[in-house]
């Protein structure tokens, strides 16, 4: 079965995007998968340093639409999970190396290689985004429950109806239950009316985020993280799973309505 291709994207920079990325193919990956994660940052990458992968460089995806080296020999395979691959972006290029009928290309021949391929959409609207949502099959959409954040996200999902690549899922990003109690961040329901599309998985607040990120561990490999389940269970929606949402202040009464807003009840 051709792999399906999964372009993870945001209105706003800094939301958590690229981490959602390698945390998704760490434990889609993990649960049996083969993965092949594309970095769509030109000039500005940075899935490799998350994975861990940063020093196995050789080629890049510019490499490979230019001809100087084969598809497979820009695949690089992760170190701890066999079937999960990266193809990093190119370093000292812009956007304009790459094009939509590249990227188009370049997933149509992997498609074959792998179940899902995964690609980390730049920020923003700009060429870069068009390229990486161009060959994709489904969009997630992921943001912060803050106010420029979910605005900048409504943007980009009105983009993707535009170009036919809805309707797009959320991934809500950096909740911490505390502040939505004091009514000091917004709460995934007002997210959710404000976006009014589904909601595919929540991610509290974790600094042990950073530090996976930083030492190129992703927290989906750490079986204690909060924020490592909660991108595990992304991952086995996103395979068809049927899996209710963490209930991440103990509360019952949001989680309960966020079940049934997501309909997992």
């Amino acid at each position: 079965m051709p792999a399906q291709v999964i372009t993870i994207t945001s209105g706003k920079g800094g939301v958590g995007k690229t981490t959602a990325v390698a945390n998704l193919a760490v434990a889609l990956a993990a649960n049996g998968s083969k993965v092949v994660c594309i970095d769509g940052d030109i000039g500005l990458r940075n899935l490799d340093v998350i994975l861990g992968l940063e020093n196995r460089i050789v080629y890049d995806i510019v490499d490979i639409i230019e001809g100087r080296c084969r598809l497979k020999q820009a695949m690089i395979r992760d170190k701890k999970l066999p079937d999960l691959y990266l193809i990093p972006a190119a370093q000292t290029r812009d956007k304009n190396a790459v094009s939509a009928n590249d990227m188009n290309r370049l997933a149509k021949d992997l498609r074959s290689e792998c179940d899902y391929l995964l690609i980390d959409s730049p920020a923003g609207i700009e060429r870069g985004f068009k390229n990486a949502i161009a060959p994709a099959d489904r969009v997630l959409v992921v943001t912060n429950p803050e106010v420029s954040a979910v605005r900048d996200a409504d943007r980009v999902i009105g983009i993707l109806e535009a170009e036919g690549k809805g309707p797009a899922a959320l991934i809500l990003n950096r909740l911490n239950p505390v502040m939505v109690k004091k009514n000091d961040m917004l709460s995934p329901d007002d997210v959710l009316d404000l976006l009014a599309i589904e909601l595919i998985g929540i991610v509290p607040e974790d600094e042990g985020v950073i530090v996976g990120s930083n030492r190129g561990t992703p927290v989906a490999s750490d079986p204690k993280s909060k924020a490592g389940q909660a991108f595990r269970n992304i991952a086995r929606r996103i395979t068809g799973e049927e899996v209710p949402f963490l209930d991440l202040d103990h509360s019952g009464g949001l989680w309960d309505r966020i079940q049934k807003l997501a309909g997992r009840k």
